[in-house]
């Protein structure tokens, strides 16, 4: 190899870590990246990569805000990730905020025993002590004595069907300052819209809309995370919801972020109630939705 093939791969070489290091934040840990597939075997950032770094940035600042408002305490920040696969929320924020902290924990609940396993044997690993992985539902979760009495931030990305609504349970019980919630799959309220659908058809025009199947589908979800929000008011929370990332990357790309504020709104129960009637779902009032008054 000429001494100038040699100096010019050199040049690219350079130039290429350069534009790394220009993408990544200080103290960023590569090895994660890599292992996330947010770059290449090699380290390196292509086209897919670069967009799914700017992903992780753009949800990592939503919730960066929310942990900054965040008094520290003797045992530092804690956050639960449900749903956490295979952590890769959970890995992120730990690598970007709570790395450099004295103080603070991140558990991950997921049910499938092997991801756990691979989360733990990474975290090791990379050295990220303060994260604890758990083969548990949502759901048990609640109960478990394996999480604190208090969690401040409870985290919920695609936890498909009713494990969102696990989750704003979890955060209820646990008194979270905040819930941020990207819900996926919500079928259970579209299996209740078909089931009692020829008597919505003869009762109210409105039932024209979860008419057929794909629009039961759609309706199902929208009227789930309705809901759900209208929930969070009734219950002291201040709800805002936005995009997570652009429509061209995901369908399941609603974010609901929830603040607690002690100020339980009225007029969110007695809308929610309202719509429960409307929609032949007052089943799900005092199971799904336990409103304060039903306590």
């Amino acid at each position: 190899m000429s001494t100038r093939t040699r100096s010019a791969k050199a040049t690219l070489a350079a130039s290429a870590s350069d534009q790394l290091a220009s993408e990544l934040r200080p103290g960023q840990s590569v090895e994660l990246l890599k292992e996330l597939h947010i770059l290449t075997r090699d380290g390196k950032l292509n086209q897919d990569s670069r967009r799914k770094l700017k992903q992780v940035y753009h949800l990592y600042q939503f919730i960066e805000k929310l942990l900054l408002e965040l008094p520290t305490g003797d045992g530092g920040i804690t956050l639960a990730d449900h749903g956490a696969g295979k952590s890769y929320l959970g890995f992120i924020l730990y690598d970007l905020f709570f790395k450099a902290r004295a103080s603070g924990h991140i558990f991950g609940v997921e049910t499938r025993a092997e991801l756990v396993e691979k989360s733990r044997s990474l975290a090791t690993r990379l050295g990220f002590a303060r994260m604890t992985f758990l083969n548990l539902s949502v759901a048990e979760s609640v109960e478990s004595m394996r999480l604190p009495d208090q969690i401040d931030i409870v985290t919920a990305l695609h936890a498909c069907d009713t494990a969102t609504d696990d989750a704003i349970a979890f955060g209820l019980r646990k008194r979270a300052r905040f819930m941020v919630l990207v819900p996926c799959c919500q079928a259970e309220v579209a299996r209740f819209l078909n089931q009692h659908k020829a008597l919505s058809l003869s009762r109210t025009p409105l039932a024209e809309l979860w008419r057929h199947p794909l629009h039961t589908r759609e309706i199902g979800s929208q009227l789930t995370n309705v809901l759900r929000c209208l929930y969070l008011e009734a219950c002291g929370y201040q709800v805002a919801v936005t995009e997570l990332v652009g429509w061209e990357h995901s369908m399941k790309n609603e974010l609901i972020i929830a603040r607690f504020t002690g100020k339980k709104k009225r007029n969110a129960a007695e809308r929610l109630r309202a719509l429960l009637e409307e929609f032949g779902l007052l089943s799900l009032l005092g199971t799904r939705f336990v409103l304060p008054a039903d306590e």
